[in-house]
């Protein structure tokens, strides 16, 4: 096993377990390694905006390819930061007008067609199916669509209030409760699904460092973790230390 492999199998292991300490109590442990994660993610930001945006996106069409209109969005870009000193700051609502005005003109679009035409169009499927052999009446896709259907039209009853909930309203917005509990359920155990799927990752690989092709370093860098806290605590509470 090369040298940078077993390196970065110890500082992975070692910060995974700086961030779980956080588990027993906010701690040194914990703040050196959300320092360590905050700064690494703002210069990568950094690095991959630079190389990105600068140097391909700008370096390489104008001075390589002679495209000078990118002056255009550059010196929008450059507006930007005159936020940052009081007498010019003005200048920077002019991109931040372009900025709304396009991301509102390429979003307002998409949010229409994914969140509203494509529910509607899932909503106003068929129930009954015609084909050349008769009418099919009990098919599982007939039976998903006027499960849908009643769901959103039960749903929709419950958010209705025009009216009062009595009678037949009271009942079909009941079943519309039921429904989007199921809904928040199923989104709820989504969200625990996908941070579980993440965590037995990271114990995976926890215990694959543990073993001695990588120094035990889950074991080691454990026992280390474990002795500063305890001496970190007694330092916190000296009365402690000398009643013991």
């Amino acid at each position: 096993m090369s040298t940078e492999v077993l390196i970065g199998a110890w500082i992975a292991t070692g910060l995974s377990l700086f961030m779980y300490s956080f588990l027993y109590k906010d701690n040194p442990f914990f703040k050196f390694g959300e320092h360590i994660y905050v700064g690494v993610s703002v210069g990568y930001g950094l690095v991959i905006t630079y190389y990105e945006v600068m140097v391909k996106k700008l370096y390489v069409p104008m001075l390589q390819q002679g495209n000078w209109w990118l002056l255009i969005p550059t010196l929008l870009g450059l507006l930007v930061l005159a936020r940052f000193i009081p007498a010019v700051a003005w200048l920077s609502r002019i991109s931040f007008a372009f900025i709304v005005g396009i991301g509102s003109g390429i979003a307002i679009p998409r949010v229409i067609s994914s969140l509203i035409l494509q529910q509607v169009q899932g909503t106003l499927k068929p129930v009954v199916v015609a084909s050349a052999g008769g009418v099919s009446w009990f098919t599982f896709a007939g039976l998903n669509t006027l499960l849908v259907l009643v769901g959103v039209v039960s749903v929709l009853f419950y958010f209705f209030f025009s009216i009062e909930h009595t009678g037949v309203v009271h009942r079909v917005a009941r079943v519309g409760i039921y429904f989007l509990m199921v809904s928040f359920g199923a989104a709820f155990g989504y969200t625990v699904m996908a941070r579980m799927s993440l965590l037995i990752g990271r114990f995976d690989e926890l215990i694959q460092y543990a073993s001695p092709q990588y120094g035990y370093a889950t074991l080691v860098l454990l026992a280390a973790v474990v002795v500063g806290l305890v001496w970190w605590e007694r330092g916190r509470n000296p009365e402690a230390s000398d009643v013991e």
